[in-house]
């Protein structure tokens, strides 16, 4: 496949959108009713409720910001309204974003109180609203739009099908020159190894490396017995995966067989070049989605067996799914159903060219199936308690 183009945003500092998002984005917790009365009183703004932002620090914190900003600067927004309890840290979050160019307002609700502060908010939101609805789309390469994957509820048709279509329809965009990003540490477990040898040189072997390992470290302080219950999941042992090995093996089928990663990136860290880059996320679908759209992703690609529902506010999701019982049960839910390869009627390489196809589909304006659902889940991942 050449590198086809498509109907996209392009924002301030480049970065191409497949979404126009007016977000209106809570500091911490205590500012979250304030947020969701704004986004009630303007129509079209979609406010993005949280559990956290008071007394973190060190690590923990500096995630905290990265991922904040990094929603507020992803391409699929437009313009941000913050609103925090006070005014130092909704600032901080203001700055951030606003270094891509982006429109971005802050309010802090302290010595104005929320009555005051969701009305002068408001105002700047219908604003936004109105400059954001006169953005027009323009064409755009499909190389230029950022994609990140994962698998969720994973059973044998992951690894025969679901996930080797990713793989091929990676293999295809990185070799347009695209940006595309996998991870989920805890899943690569008994795979490490082969996932090792994927890397582009040494270096960013044993980055990987002591990235997994400090997993590994992490687990080991903190089981009780072993990760049984947890990995693999019921759903897993379900649908046919007994070991975590096993799941690994069919979960690195999401990078096909050709492309290695050029770098590894920390949670919420945007690359800086183009490729396949590896990411340090957990396996919970609605924490790693929220990373990945948090270091820039666009569009993401979900496999899964026997059915998972995860969406997000952000970054689009797009599920697919080989097991014919799933695509029957769960129909509302998958956007591709790939499970013709193991019907012998359809090829690999055609299934990643469809996948490309609704990828395609989905920048230029088709809403995916957690879209139109409502399913917007957004978790931010804590490293540890607050002080």
């Amino acid at each position: 496949m050449s590198n086809p183009k498509v109907m996209a945003y392009r924002r301030e500092n480049g970065r191409v959108g497949i979404r126009n998002h007016v977000v209106i984005l809570p500091l911490d917790d205590l500012s979250n009713s304030a947020c969701e009365k704004v986004a009630h009183n303007t129509k079209g703004c979609k406010a993005l409720p949280h559990a956290y932002g008071r007394l973190q620090f060190g690590e923990d914190l500096e995630l905290f910001f990265r991922t904040l900003i990094g929603i507020g600067a992803n391409p699929n927004v437009a313009a941000v309204v913050v609103i925090g309890i006070e005014p130092e840290w909704t600032n901080r979050i203001v700055d951030g974003i606003a270094k891509t160019g982006k429109p971005v307002t802050g309010f802090a609700i302290e010595r104005h109180g929320e009555i005051k502060t969701v009305e002068r908010a408001s105002w700047k939101a219908k604003e936004y609203m109105h400059w954001a609805s006169e953005l027009k789309r323009e064409e755009c390469d499909l190389s230029e739009i950022w994609v990140s994957v994962k698998c969720g509820e994973s059973d044998t048709t992951s690894g025969l099908a679901s996930n080797p279509t990713v793989g091929n329809a990676l293999e295809k965009l990185v070799g347009m020159g695209g940006t595309c990003s996998f991870g989920e540490t805890s899943e690569i477990t008994g795979a490490e190894m082969v996932c090792k040898e994927r890397a582009a040189t040494p270096e960013v072997a044993e980055q990987f490396m002591a990235t997994f390992n400090k997993y590994q470290e992490m687990i080991d302080r903190n089981k009780t017995d072993d990760l049984s219950g947890s990995q693999p999941t019921k759903g897993n042992i379900a649908g046919g995966l007994t070991t975590i090995e096993e799941k690994a093996f069919g979960n690195l089928q999401k990078i096909g067989k050709t492309i290695n990663y050029v770098g590894v990136l920390d949670k919420a860290e945007a690359p800086t070049g183009k490729g396949l880059w590896y990411m340090d996320t957990s396996s919970a679908a609605a924490e790693a989605v929220t990373l990945w759209a948090a270091a820039g992703f666009v569009a993401h690609f979900f496999p899964t067996g026997q059915g998972n529902i995860i969406g997000n506010p952000i970054e689009p999701v797009i599920k697919l799914s080989a097991n014919p019982r799933t695509v029957s049960d769960m129909v509302e839910h998958i956007d591709y159903d790939c499970s013709a390869i193991l019907k012998g009627e359809m090829t690999l390489d055609e299934s990643g060219d469809n996948l490309l196809n609704m990828l395609i589909r989905t920048c230029e304006g088709r809403l995916t199936a957690q879209e139109v659902l409502g399913h917007e889940e957004f978790v931010l991942t804590k490293l540890y308690e607050s002080a």
